[in-house]
């Protein structure tokens, strides 16, 4: 594998341990242990996933990866021994695609590296075959398990935006930025609704459909 790993640690023996499971994986792997050091080295190497520890000497995590998501989409992995759940809840709700706790499993992290690498290299279309739903972009239309969705342009782009990031997930705020391109002004209420709508929709083909799952006091994600 080329993928390399960037590994925000300031624990140098929990980080050599990560780095070896991941190198006995065919993965190179680079260790920062400050923080003013990831956003400068990310620009510079574009690592393809970072695994990255909350609590740091010089810049807090939940800080660089505020800054890092102004300019990457790289799949980012949260590793904190932060026991508050508000801590998970924030992290999740600005966009890492996963979270672990100190103490954590070296090797079940390594999985969810393994995970992670996969379905962001897979191609879409390869996740397409492998789902019940189907997206034309430039007719905007949709279908599920073969039937024609009857779907308003807000539901459509809301069905292409989680189909096209499986599996992550996403608050109110971030999907509210994504589906109204004139920036108007609504509530967290409308992305329910639309929520609910989609989801009637897709249950009226398959009734036990859940595909969009609701992460509580988050926010949203489709699962094949």
């Amino acid at each position: 594998m080329d993928e390399r790993i960037l590994i925000v640690e300031d624990e140098p023996k929990l980080a050599q341990v990560v780095g070896e499971y991941l190198n006995q994986l065919g993965l190179q792997t680079h260790w920062l242990d400050n923080g003013t050091q990831v956003i400068p080295w990310v620009r510079e190497h574009q690592p393809n996933l970072m695994i990255l520890d909350l609590m740091l000497p010089g810049r807090d995590g939940l800080d660089i990866f505020r800054e890092l998501r102004t300019f990457s989409d790289i799949p980012v992995i949260m590793a904190t021994a932060r026991i508050d759940e508000i801590d998970r809840l924030i992290g999740l709700e600005l966009g890492a695609d996963d979270y672990v706790c100190k103490p954590y499993s070296p090797r079940e992290l390594t999985v969810r590296v393994k995970n992670l690498l996969r379905r962001m290299t897979r191609p879409l279309h390869e996740q397409a075959n492998d789902s019940r739903i189907q997206i034309n972009a430039e007719c905007m239309e949709a279908s599920f398990n073969g039937q024609k969705l009857d779907l308003t342009p807000v539901e459509f782009r809301l069905l292409e935006y989680l189909f096209n990031h499986p599996a992550r997930v996403y608050s109110r705020a971030q999907l509210m930025d994504r589906l109204y391109d004139d920036h108007r002004i609504v509530t967290d209420h409308a992305i329910d609704s639309h929520v609910k709508n989609l989801r009637r929709k897709l249950q009226s083909i398959e009734p036990e459909c859940d595909v969009i799952k609701s992460i509580y006091g988050v926010g949203y994600k489709l699962e094949f």
